[in-house]
């Protein structure tokens, strides 16, 4: 018979081990910072050694934890992987692929029956979540949007986006003196990303740009991106917005871009975990998305 801690205590472990946060990993499994902590005490009367120095914000391991995390970790893993194996079913093929909301509203689902068109046996799941999610069991390959920051994971470049005013032809926009009297249109991207210049706001444009005489903080502020992009659509005042998401009305002549300057954003990369790699769900999502957008 196997000694072993109760097992739920071994999985806050290694999730507050990798995260090196007891709030992350509470927020990973969905319960509070107390009762990751109780989860970890629990545990370390268990084994008789202390597993983490506790911080004032943040915890670190000690040399017990350290040697402990690898190879729990690998043990869950693997023991995912099995679960993920056994439940999933051969005669139903569904790939996963995730994205961020905006992106899955304005490009991902109008190119949706392209997939079914080369894949005719498969079924396309499209997850679209602003928050990454789990590339090892829920989701077989994700879009992401960011820096390119993206440890454990295989990433593969597809383009970089672009931000511009946008607006309806039918505001008549033809020179700064019109920008001036209309109103601005904003995303706001949220405090984490204020100071990063990747993240433009309607001051970083205007500066860079070099127009004055040009309320920056004034207009309409919407939180989310698609929301932003309605307001622009229906006339409402222009919008700094993503030009990757409004391509297909700038096309078509429903929006137009009044200014040809435009500020470099984020890059936009297909991400998957190494132990997907070979999975035919990944391969095949890799390669629909790849033909889709890579540039």
């Amino acid at each position: 018979m196997r000694k072993l801690p109760p097992l739920n205590t071994l999985r806050v472990f290694e999730a507050a081990a990798r995260h090196l946060s007891f709030k992350e990993a509470a927020n990973e499994l969905s319960v509070t910072p107390t009762a990751v902590s109780h989860q970890i005490k629990q545990l370390e009367e268990a084994v008789g050694t202390k597993l983490f120095e506790r911080g004032v914000r943040k915890v670190r391991l000690t040399a017990s934890g350290r040697s402990l995390f690898p190879t729990l970790r690998e043990g869950l893993d693997s023991f995912e992987s099995a679960i993920a194996a056994i439940t999933r079913s051969e005669d139903v093929k569904v790939a996963t692929l995730s994205a961020t909301v905006a992106f899955m509203a304005r490009r991902l689902a109008p190119r949706a029956g392209s997939f079914r068109a080369t894949y005719p046996d498969w079924t396309l799941r499209l997850d679209a979540s602003d928050a990454p999610v789990d590339l090892d069991s829920y989701a077989d390959a994700a879009i992401r949007y960011g820096g390119g920051n993206y440890s454990d994971l295989i990433a593969e470049p597809l383009f970089r986006d672009r931000v511009a005013p946008v607006c309806s032809p039918n505001l008549g926009i033809k020179s700064v003196d019109d920008l001036s009297k209309m109103t601005l249109i904003h995303f706001d991207w949220g405090l984490a990303a204020r100071d990063d210049a990747r993240a433009p706001v309607w001051r970083d444009w205007l500066m860079k740009a070099g127009i004055s005489g040009v309320d920056s903080e004034s207009g309409l502020s919407f939180t989310d991106e698609i929301h932003a992009a309605q307001a622009t659509l229906a006339g409402q005042g222009v919008g700094l917005l993503s030009l990757t998401l409004v391509s297909e009305e700038l096309a078509s002549g429903i929006l137009v871009q009044p200014f040809d300057f435009s500020l470099e954003s984020y890059a936009y990369t297909l991400v998957y975990s190494p132990r997907a790699k070979n999975r035919p769900s990944t391969t095949l999502l890799r390669d629909w998305v790849h033909a889709q957008f890579s540039v």
